[in-house]
């Protein structure tokens, strides 16, 4: 059997980022520190950083007075940010830097008398944050269908931003509704999608040209994850995404002379060879990398981290 692995696949700058701020709160101020739900969306990730003493819990209201606290990669809504900082909770914030630039474009757009859509899915941590940061009401849209099911008149001044799980494949049809519906329509530059989901979907549609079966490493709740595995079976791969190598069939891969490999954005790289290990269980394997894009960015951890300030209540996020 022949296992080809994405390039790229696994950790983004983001994800790599967000687990860096809680070990490295852990480190410096130590256990317990609080997060406020998943870090990221991977239950490998967040039972290794509790077995560190990293406590993770669903409201801020769990978190003991006078704690440190650290809002996950996906951002938060303001009202959450002002109830950490009424409550004089030390933060530190973890939202990735791409997920925090969506916010700003979206609260600009606002206060240039814009009406704020977002394009995302409905309950996602992220587009939760997304619209919780703005202060108006914002139009959530997933596909050209709600687009047309707006009431607004077509000449309203409006403006889009998307959630930044999803690529430029997943949004062009609806930004396409969204520009033949209005007149006056703004909205972010393709450079300001999230490179990381644009790589490693790209990758995945190469991938899936040249393999039998497709396995994508992720969590269930991870939708980077599930779109990769959407990607595969659109391309008539049979595709599945398993958490781990325990959930892995050995009668998918059955007969398959190729098997390709990935894994989303927040599955750690040691998740992956794991899978490699059982498929070696299976039969004889040889591993190749496909070629790819190479990623080095590497986004700044907070200046609390960085130095020897302790993390303050953050007035915005």
């Amino acid at each position: 059997m022949r296992v080809i692995l994405a390039q790229p696949r696994g950790f983004c700058a983001g994800v790599v980022r967000a687990i860096d701020i809680v070990e490295r709160a852990l480190e410096k101020y130590g256990a317990p520190v609080y997060v406020r739900h998943e870090i990221v969306h991977n239950k490998h990730v967040v039972n290794a950083l509790e077995a560190k003493g990293a406590r993770f819990v669903d409201e801020l209201d769990e978190v003991p007075e006078g704690a440190t606290t650290i809002f996950s990669a996906h951002g938060v809504a303001r009202s959450v940010v002002e109830d950490a900082k009424a409550r004089g909770l030390p933060v530190l914030d973890a939202t990735c830097p791409l997920v925090s630039k969506v916010h700003t474009q979206s609260r600009r757009y606002v206060a240039n008398g814009r009406r704020l859509i977002l394009i995302g899915h409905a309950g996602h941590p992220e587009v939760v944050g997304t619209i919780g940061q703005v202060d108006a009401p914002v139009i959530l849209v997933s596909t050209p269908e709600d687009v047309a099911a707006i009431d607004l008149p077509n000449d309203t001044p409006v403006a889009y931003t998307t959630q930044t799980t999803l690529s430029v494949d997943e949004t062009k049809d609806t930004i396409a509704a969204l520009e033949a519906r209005f007149s006056n329509l703004a909205g972010p530059g393709a450079s300001d999608i999230c490179y990381a989901t644009q790589h490693r979907q790209s990758a995945v549609r190469e991938l899936c040209a040249t393999v039998d079966v497709l396995l994508v490493v992720g969590a269930s709740n991870s939708s980077n994850s599930n779109r990769l595995k959407e990607i595969g079976v659109e391309m008539g791969v049979p595709s599945y995404l398993i958490a781990d190598a325990t959930e892995m069939n050995p009668d998918w891969v059955k007969g398959a002379a190729k098997v390709g490999l990935t894994a989303g954005a927040s599955a750690p790289e040691e998740l992956v060879l794991d899978v490699i290990g059982a498929l070696r269980q299976i039969e004889e394997v040889e591993v190749a990398q496909m070629s790819g894009v190479e990623e080095h960015i590497v986004f700044r951890l907070p200046r609390e981290l960085r130095g020897e300030e302790r993390p303050r209540v953050k007035a915005e996020a």
